[in-house]
């Protein structure tokens, strides 16, 4: 097949999926084609059967903010003619799916058919879909997807009580992780040692938004480094790291925290850590507590949106309730014991590549495109 795939190519769990899914789909033989504002974060340069479309955005003196979903349409539509694109994948809602919708009925008119798969990943839904401003074109462009998907189960329920979604079909197919990048023992124990000094190490990755709660990160860390020795690493970047910084100083443990910024290859960080904080506010999935999980770092989290579908609460990590960060340094304190962490790191390793394995999770998708180019023919 020859697949176009739009997503937002900055730091975030919905670009990085989409991007290794497609590099996932053209080490499986097919052609894959990103068409996006700018080339996404997790993509190589070079990789046999993928190429990167750029959109262009004119800046004109009329447009104050230049519209960049129709700019979107007019790239979708010119990469599907002159590659032979079979289907176009966008995630999200909104632009993406609104802009195939656009570039579909441009085809259209020229006796071109193309089916549309979107896949909704969270917020598109549950904040700027549900904005009375969005509603109601994030309602029409999911419904006019040739097929939909969503990543956990709790998603597609908010997606349906939100919009109604009449007449289609939500099939929830989750993200998912390569067990090969995210195995432990490939990565050797050096950076473990460098980043604890022989402490346990403790972890969080993310965009820093404010939904993410690092503030609550720092806070969980300092409740346990009250009572044993430990090291934070904070990966990442955004709006809200100066606030982890000063909740750092504030509570007396910045020596022990370690800021590295934006780092786009995570694995052999992963890999160096004891345990995974997850103390967000809301998650439709949370793609950085598997990618955890596979590296043998049980999670503490809250127990918020799909995160229940990834973490197993008790066996490989601990679901607490949305900032109750003493309930979570207890929950932390107590996967540190090493017999406790021996089990739930083994656990987290076995289910992630049970249940999320890259194999079985793009096959799921090949079906789907599948029977979305059979029903359009």
């Amino acid at each position: 097949m020859k697949l176009g795939i739009t997503c937002y190519p900055t730091y975030g769990g919905s670009g990085a999926v989409a991007t290794e899914l497609g590099i996932a789909l053209a080490a499986r033989g097919h052609e894959v084609h990103f068409i996006t504002y700018e080339h996404p974060f997790r993509l190589p340069h070079f990789l046999p059967r993928v190429t990167f479309h750029e959109v262009n955005i004119g800046n004109y003196p009329l447009f104050e903010y230049p519209p960049y979903d129709l700019a979107l349409a007019v790239r979708m539509h010119d990469v599907v003619l002159k590659e032979g694109l079979d289907l176009l994948h966008v995630h999200y809602a909104i632009p993406h799916a609104t802009s195939a919708w656009i570039a579909k009925e441009m085809l259209a008119t020229q006796g071109r058919k193309l089916p549309v798969v979107t896949t909704l990943h969270g917020t598109d839904i549950t904040i700027v879909g549900q904005d009375h401003s969005y509603h109601a074109i994030t309602r029409f462009s999911i419904e006019r997807s040739d097929r939909i998907t969503s990543v956990s189960q709790w998603l597609k329920d908010e997606t349906v009580k939100a919009f109604g979604c009449e007449n289609c079909r939500v099939d929830v197919i989750p993200n998912f992780v390569d067990p090969v990048a995210f195995d432990r023992a490939r990565h050797g124990d050096a950076l473990r040692r460098e980043l604890g000094h022989g402490n346990p190490v403790l972890m969080h990755i993310s965009n820093f938004r404010p939904v993410k709660r690092v503030r609550d990160v720092v806070r969980t860390f300092a409740g346990v480094r009250a009572l044993r020795p430990a090291t934070l690493v904070m990966v990442g970047d955004g709006p809200d790291r100066g606030a982890a910084e000063e909740e750092a100083r504030t509570l007396g443990v910045a020596q022990d925290v370690r800021f590295l910024g934006r780092i786009d290859d995570v694995a052999p960080l992963l890999a160096a850590a004891d345990l995974y904080l997850f103390p967000s506010e809301t998650e439709s999935f949370g793609l950085s507590a598997l990618e955890a999980l596979a590296s043998g770092v049980p999670v503490i989290a809250s127990r918020v949106g799909g995160v229940a579908e990834v973490v197993q609460d008790g066996v490989t990590g601990a679901l607490l309730p949305l900032g109750d960060v003493q309930a979570m340094s207890a929950a932390a304190l107590a996967f540190l014991e090493p017999a406790r962490w021996a089990k739930a790191s083994a656990a987290a390793a076995a289910d992630a590549r049970a249940r999320f394995a890259t194999a079985d999770v793009v096959a799921q998708y090949e079906t789907l495109y599948a029977e979305a180019l059979a029903g359009v023919r």
